[in-house]
């Protein structure tokens, strides 16, 4: 007896998908819990696992395509009545994927023209305004060096942001704002999300309840975030709960640059590089190691003299890391 496997809701405000590889091939004997496609959504790239046991008989959607949720993707029969001549169907549901060349125009997928449609809305929707501070992070820089010595997991620098972040929504809890209307919910637990390239785009899972976690649990928690995102292994969750976005861009060479706030959020910080900078001290002329950070902030939800002191608290406490334990 066939059976259907149908595109499942993979999110709360999922309402269709786009099939970006299809895992199997008509003849396959394929398990519960198998990984059979992986498929774009609103949010990110998922892995959509077999609800059921049996041979593929038909797979009735191709690479590329874009179906609602409750949609037919495979149908399944029984081991013992499974027809090998379905097998000449494979390569009908196989897309070519595109090479790209110098002068092509190259299509957005639909995971980018989500992204762009979200940048779009809070440069429309969001009255931002921007602070910048540069922070003294020699010490920040010794200290993980010194945490790095013993830990399990690779300390990061942004795992030390994070957790100043925290520190700092602590104090002022406006920061984890979102806006609603003609009221602002301040979040119950602080969630911060980490923006990280993958192929085709850019997500920001969350590291959530930041102000819960030590140091050590917040580097546990990103590696695996980063191991999920990389590997196109997110799910639904690991994109909700957010009240800020770190984006750090220091690692490409950049000093600073101005970040947009992500629609539901309160502000994104962008990070700079740490670079040698002499400044003066004492009288004297020394080289300190310096980052730059941009704060964007929705100015709806918090006014300057709050966010300059959330600000100023956070980079306090990278410049002196010992509060951060």
């Amino acid at each position: 007896m066939a059976r259907e496997i149908k595109l499942p809701q993979m999110g709360q405000t999922m309402e269709e998908g786009t099939i970006v590889s299809c895992k199997i091939k008509p003849g396959q004997k394929i398990s519960k819990g198998e990984v059979i496609f992986e498929v774009e959504t609103d949010k990110a790239t998922l892995e959509m696992e077999s609800p059921a046991e049996g041979i593929v008989k038909e797979i009735v959607v191709a690479e590329g395509q874009t179906v609602p949720v409750g949609e037919v993707l495979v149908t399944l029969e029984d081991e013992v009545k499974a027809a090998p001549a379905a097998v000449k169907k494979a390569e009908a549901a196989k897309a070519v994927e595109p090479a790209y060349k110098p002068g092509q125009k190259v299509p957005l997928s639909k995971f980018m023209k989500i992204i762009g449609e979200k940048m779009v809305q809070s440069k429309r929707e969001i009255p931002c305004f921007y602070l910048n501070v540069a922070v003294d992070v020699t010490e920040l820089v010794l200290f993980r060096e010194k945490l790095n010595k013993t830990a399990s997991v690779k300390i990061s620098f942004n795992d030390l942001i994070i957790k100043a972040i925290a520190l700092g929504m602590a104090k002022w809890p406006i920061m984890s704002g979102r806006f609603e209307g003609d009221s602002i919910q301040i979040a119950d637990s602080i969630g911060v999300g980490l923006a990280i390239s993958v192929k085709g785009g850019l997500v920001a899972p969350i590291v959530k309840d930041v102000d819960k976690k030590s140091i050590q649990e917040i580097a546990q928690y990103s590696t695996v975030l980063i191991e999920r995102a990389k590997s196109g292994k997110l799910a639904p969750g690991d994109l909700e709960g957010g009240c800020i976005t770190v984006s750090n861009l220091g690692a490409f060479g950049i000093e600073s640059f101005i970040p947009i706030v992500v629609p539901g959020q309160c502000s994104i910080l962008g990070v700079g590089k740490i670079a040698d900078t002499c400044t003066a001290s004492d009288g004297n002329t020394v080289i300190r190691k310096m980052m730059k950070m941009t704060l964007a902030v929705d100015h709806r939800i918090a006014n300057g003299a709050e966010v300059a002191q959330f600000l100023d608290l956070t980079a306090k406490m990278l410049a002196d890391p010992e509060k951060l334990v």
